[in-house]
């Protein structure tokens, strides 16, 4: 039997000033506790008394730990996917297949930037990663996040089907956020060397799967 679906939906969303700070009270006390202590040993109980608040008034927004899990989740998701928009918005005007790869730098230094800003963003990558409940939405994100990239691809490459174009920006963007965690986990590596090396290793995959398409053209 497959495990019962865990409610991960935020119950309601804060509108007063006073709900706000209470919301985002919940959210900072739990990225706390998520670095300090470990998902394991999370609780709404602890939450709300770490936060100062009863335990009914962390249930007006959050049904379960990892429904304020996932909202810390989403809020660092949407802040690197907000990165690839302006990514993708820099080359929109141009149509040549290649003029995403050349700028994956950008893309990587950014997402990095934006990464390390966000509060425990390591531990809530790992927790994205570990938690059974969390995995598919970290899943759906990454999938998300190359069904946008394959947007902007396909149609710079006429005639190639999207079928064969989609795994290869999956297996791009799971490299790249590879990448990323590595550069959160290692004290003893540069990011600028991390992100230029990835960069280079996903410009040479799709250089070297365009020059097969134009090997292909020329032959046809």
């Amino acid at each position: 039997m497959g495990r019962a679906p865990v409610d991960l939906a935020i119950k309601r969303a804060p509108r007063q000033k006073r709900a706000v700070e209470t919301y985002e009270r919940i959210l900072g006390v739990a990225a706390r506790l998520l670095v300090d202590i470990g998902v394991e040993r999370i609780s709404t109980n602890l939450i709300a008394a770490e936060a100062g608040i009863k335990v009914p008034a962390l249930y007006r927004y959050f049904p379960n730990k990892y429904a304020v899990l996932m909202a810390l989740g989403d809020r660092l998701m949407t802040r690197q996917n907000a990165v690839i928009e302006e990514w993708l918005a820099r080359s929109s005007n141009r149509t040549e297949p290649d003029a995403l790869i050349e700028d994956i730098s950008f893309l990587l230094e950014r997402t990095v930037e934006v990464t390390r800003a966000e509060p425990a963003a390591l531990a809530i990558t790992l927790a994205l990663r570990a938690v059974p409940p969390l995995q598919e939405v970290r899943v759906s994100s990454h999938r998300l996040v190359s069904d946008l990239i394959t947007d902007q691809v396909a149609p710079r490459l006429p005639g190639v089907p999207r079928a064969e174009i989609w795994p290869r920006v999956r297996l791009s963007v799971e490299l790249s956020y590879a990448a990323i965690e590595m550069i959160l986990e290692e004290d003893e590596v540069d990011a600028a060397t991390v992100t230029g090396e990835t960069a280079a290793f996903v410009r040479a995959y799709w250089r070297n799967w365009l020059s097969g398409l134009d090997q292909k053209d020329s032959h046809d």
